[in-house]
């Protein structure tokens, strides 16, 4: 489309064609004095005559006839192995002897929502929420971590010496668990971690009464927990812990979905500090974890947030860092 300005826009086509149609002027003058070649003068004077003022409009592009396109019985192939067995365009396109960019271009010409955005088990698109204010929801979950022996594990000495190294032959060497106590605020994305040796509900009610201190100290009343089905949260501990005034929402029996917004915080967590780089020991390990988290909350880019951090979500926070 050309821009409305243009010297050569509709309004100028048409002083062009107008020129060569009603004022009688060649090809060749009207082409010398709108600066334009030959043919392009004589194709507006053309479309002039055909459709008046409504052929300068901008057409187009798009060719008649597309004989190299894929043929629709093929189209339907391909919308059939997505629909049914949810493929991606590689799968797709090595069961069909095809390029995977020409059955992306097929998906995309009808429109077919992204794996990314479908349940995998049923095919339903995912319903993505946000609460409107922190604190209207926070996501309460534990990551079980494996610790990492002292000296290093494989990452550090090789796969063999790292096992031999955690394993060893006395059980009381064998580093354990790590059990990560996480609860993430809904709409900011906030969150606050413990590393603790258990996942019991005296560990969790004890957790949950100083994330809550936390969310209070940076101005956040927490309304709603969401958590899954674990022992500790069904104990009536928790539950003293939350109190009266929180409401208690657990999910649905194997739908980790439900508790998205802190299983992608425990993918993050993973990715960016548990393996980020090899750690000579847990303790090496565990002291990395606040500096991390600060940096989270404060600093880190969200992509869901458009690139800002959760603090910026915060407003008796956000002012609080540089």
């Amino acid at each position: 489309m050309s821009h409305p300005n243009a010297f050569l826009a509709p309004k100028g086509r048409l002083e062009l064609a107008k020129c060569i149609v009603k004022d009688g002027w060649t090809y060749r003058r009207a082409a010398e004095r709108f600066q334009v070649s030959v043919s392009t003068a004589r194709r507006w004077a053309v479309r002039f005559r055909e459709d008046g003022e409504a052929g300068m409009e901008d057409r187009s592009s798009r060719p008649h006839t597309s004989p190299g396109q894929t043929p629709r019985r093929r189209e339907r192939r391909i919308i059939a192995l997505r629909v049914n067995r949810r493929w991606g365009p590689d799968r797709i396109a090595y069961k069909l002897g095809m390029h995977p960019s020409t059955v992306h271009r097929v998906l995309s010409r009808y429109r077919l929502a992204k794996l990314t955005w479908q349940d995998r088990a049923t095919g339903r698109a995912i319903r993505r929420y946000e609460h409107e204010y922190p604190g209207d929801l926070v996501h309460v979950d534990i990551k079980k971590l494996g610790r990492i022996p002292d000296g290093g594990g494989h990452k550090v000495l090789g796969r063999g010496a790292g096992r031999k190294n955690k394993t060893g032959t006395d059980a009381n060497r064998r580093p354990g668990y790590a059990y990560l106590h996480n609860a993430v605020d809904d709409h900011s994305r906030l969150a606050y971690t413990e590393i603790l040796t258990d996942e019991k509900q005296e560990t969790a009610a004890g957790f949950w009464e100083r994330a809550n201190a936390f969310f209070e100290s940076c101005g956040v009343t927490v309304k709603r927990v969401l958590t899954d089905n674990g022992s500790c949260y069904r104990s009536k501990l928790f539950a003293k812990a939350l109190g009266a005034g929180i409401r208690h929402k657990r999910t649905r029996p194997y739908r980790p979905q439900t508790n998205g917004k802190v299983e992608r915080f425990n993918r993050t967590m993973l990715e960016e500090w548990a393996y980020a780089k090899p750690y000579a020991s847990e303790t090496e390990r565990t002291a990395a974890f606040g500096a991390w988290l600060h940096d989270y909350n404060h600093h880190r880019g969200h992509t869901s947030l458009k690139g800002q951090p959760p603090a910026s979500r915060v407003p008796n926070l956000a002012g609080d860092y540089s």
